[in-house]
């Protein structure tokens, strides 16, 4: 039996719904082609972060606002050991790799204020860049009246990008927000997708020097079980919003779970760490297994049987009719981008 495996995601068509998400790893180049052979639908290179857009614009001559220059000065005294040391490698990484690779190469922004720096996602665009994925973090609560006001700033943000850019923006979206659901709804004007859910270093103190200190540790397999519940929540509350599920996929049937909770594609990291890039070939042909035992050929198909209550014949008939529109506009844009390109000149990929 055929099995199709392509999957649309915020505007993107992919092969498959197996996605590396952004790591160290992705910054190497040759890995890029092994992963594309192993069968990922797209890949996520790692974060410029906003203090190196910020030097970046500086040496342009352009000014920052008040609080950036404090953020810089601390960076220059202690130096970080990026994953690309400058806005200009990245852009060049980004070039290199869209022009390249036979999947869509996703960019990725990391902040917390707004400003000018976000105008550096239309360079991100021009330089080949088939989405961008936006990590947000947030000051200190001190600096927000409330939760309300910290979901406000966030819109705002994703509202600046999006109107830069004709290309798809990805939110990378915690899980600690007052309600996520309705916050993806209000989300649906300027992201074109979630990724579920951002995930931050653990927070732990040295009992010898009295210090913070922050570990860093790859995710288990299996532990996305922990995420299933909200994802299916948000995605039944807002099935308009494109979903991508994070952190803890390893193994095909992580990658069924997820599918089946309403994410539309499945982010892999750890495990690529942790086996190399042909993890990704185990996690498409346990997908292919999976259908082909269950009589399914198509993604679409696999999507009908999610486990999603409905309290009446009517909510289930609105979610099927947003999900075919949603299904309808994915292969209007792809064509339209396809024939005219985006408006930076460069075809879609």
């Amino acid at each position: 039996m055929s099995i199709d495996l392509t999957t649309h995601f915020g505007g993107l068509k992919l092969n498959s719904p197996i996605v590396v998400g952004a790591c160290p790893l992705t910054a190497e180049e040759q890995s890029h082609a092994a992963i594309a052979a192993a069968g990922a639908g797209a890949i996520v290179l790692p974060s410029l972060f906003q203090e190196q857009v910020l030097q970046w614009n500086q040496r342009r001559g352009q000014e920052v606002r008040e609080a950036a220059p404090r953020s810089l000065a601390h960076r220059q005294r202690e130096p970080v050991n990026w994953c690309c040391q400058s806005a200009d490698a990245y852009l060049s990484l980004v070039q290199r790799a869209s022009s390249r690779s036979s999947v869509p190469i996703i960019a990725s922004l990391n902040g917390e204020y707004g400003g000018h720096w976000l105008d550096f996602a239309g360079e991100l665009q021009a330089a080949g860049a088939a989405a961008i994925e936006l990590n947000v973090h947030h000051p200190p609560p001190s600096e927000y009246a409330g939760p309300r006001e910290v979901e406000d700033a966030l819109i705002e943000l994703v509202t600046q990008i999006d109107a830069a850019i004709t290309i798809p923006l990805f939110l990378k979206m915690d899980r600690y927000y007052t309600s996520p659901s309705h916050l993806a709804h209000r989300l649906l004007s300027g992201a074109q997708g979630l990724i579920l859910f951002g995930r931050a270093p653990d927070v732990d103190i040295c009992l010898d020097s009295f210090q913070l200190k922050t570990n860093w540790a790859l995710t288990h397999a299996g532990s996305i079980v922990e995420s299933l519940g909200k994802i299916m929540r948000i995605h039944s509350y807002c099935p308009a919003m494109p979903l991508a599920a994070c952190g803890g996929i390893g193994t095909p049937s992580d990658v069924l779970r997820v599918l089946l909770a309403g994410a539309d594609v499945a982010m892999v990291t750890s495990a690529v760490y942790r086996e190399g890039p042909g993890v990704v070939r185990t996690l498409v042909d346990g997908l292919r297994m999976f259908m082909d035992k269950h009589h399914l050929t198509t993604i679409q198909e696999l999507e009908t049987k999610r486990p999603i209550e409905f309290s009446c014949f009517e909510q289930r008939q609105k979610y099927i009719e947003t999900l075919s529109k949603r299904r309808e506009m994915h292969e209007m844009v792809h064509e339209t981008n396809a024939i005219h390109g985006d408006r930076w000149g460069h075809p879609s990929l």
